[in-house]
């Protein structure tokens, strides 16, 4: 009976015609699938007396093997119709896919060639993890336990005693350096930080930095000066005048504020305000960042002589250079991935 079922299944998998994908599917589904025909056939296994099951499943098989050679040769000969009739697989009717290139970001060109400047100068780029321990971030750089940055309305922390938090300035990838690395130091640190500020056109809750650091026998502020003179130029331009004004900060000392000429006097307008000077409030001078000599408990922090060697270090928005490069006015632009922003910067040049 069984023999007589096989047969007759082999001649239906030869008479079955296929002239399109239908077909080719209505022949899967009655010799190919579990719910086949020849699904049944290896159903009745079960009922088949111990001694009779291996040439039964010799029959079985081999009319499972008839059913996939010949749904094989269905499948070409379907393929091969179509390409004698002409039959398109694609339907031409449809819309475009335009395959457009992208951009780099405008924060990633300028992060590029600012890493460049400095790369020219004998700095490497080190980098660290964006989640820090208080030692990292805080202690190590002479930050007193009163500073307002350790509070929770100044700092995003994770978890309190021990401290954990994101880190608020890419100064705590400088404080590893120095505690795995022997001097001369010279490095570059760029990276994403945090702090807790209301958003708006001026402000994020997190932004990026690029910090250096270099540390050596007889590093004096001169050297601090001429390295950001020389920077500032090569990135805004030859005629870019540079000062430095006498601020604080507990890494460093003595501290200054970096500022660069806001070409006011052009009689064209302010040219890093875009016109209406509303970064430099009309003075003339925008503010870039800070820097200061290494001071000497931080170094000592982290296990370098202070008798015997000295540095500089600074740091700066990479967003406040961004805006003042291209001119963009709206902080927020730069991480709601709005593409008619990003499409402005393809030909970007710096």
């Amino acid at each position: 009976m069984v023999k007589r079922q096989a047969e007759a299944i082999k001649i239906d998998l030869q008479q079955f015609a296929v002239e399109n994908a239908e077909q080719l599917e209505a022949f899967r589904m009655r010799f190919i699938s579990k719910k086949s025909v020849v699904g049944e056939l290896f159903g009745l296994m079960k009922d088949v007396a111990p001694e009779s099951r291996k040439e039964f499943g010799m029959i079985v098989n081999e009319v499972k093997q008839a059913a996939d050679n010949r749904f094989k040769e269905l499948i070409e000969q379907l393929e091969n119709t179509k390409g004698q009739t002409g039959e398109m697989l694609i339907d031409l009717t449809l819309p475009p896919v335009p395959n457009e290139l992208g951009t780099i970001h405008p924060l990633s060109l300028v992060r590029n060639r600012i890493i460049e400047i400095f790369e020219r100068m004998g700095f490497n780029v080190s980098e660290g993890p964006e989640i820090e321990d208080d030692w990292h971030n805080f202690t190590a750089l002479n930050f007193p336990e009163n500073h307002p940055a350790r509070e929770m309305q100044d700092t995003f922390f994770i978890e309190k005693n021990p401290d954990i938090a994101l880190r608020t300035h890419t100064s705590s990838v400088q404080v590893r350096v120095m505690e795995n690395e022997k001097p001369p130091i010279r490095t570059l640190s760029p990276g994403r930080v945090y702090r807790n500020e209301a958003i708006s056109a001026r402000a994020h809750c997190f932004f990026h930095q690029v910090e250096g650091l270099y540390i050596d026998e007889n590093v004096s502020f001169a050297d601090l000066k001429q390295t950001l003179y020389h920077f500032a130029k090569e990135l805004f331009g030859p005629e870019t005048k540079v000062r430095f004004r006498p601020s604080f900060f507990p890494f460093t000392e003595p501290s200054a504020e970096m500022d660069i000429s806001c070409d006011i006097d052009n009689p064209k307008g302010c040219q890093l305000c875009g016109g209406s000077k509303n970064i430099c409030k009309g003075t003339g001078w925008v503010e870039i960042g800070g820097a200061g000599m290494v001071d000497p408990n931080v170094l000592e922090n982290s296990g370098i002589d202070s008798e015997k060697y000295t540095g500089f270090a600074f740091g700066m928005g990479i967003e406040r250079i961004t805006m003042l490069k291209f001119q963009i006015r709206d902080l927020r632009l730069f991480s709601e991935n709005d593409v008619r922003f990003l499409r402005q910067f393809t030909s970007a040049n710096l």
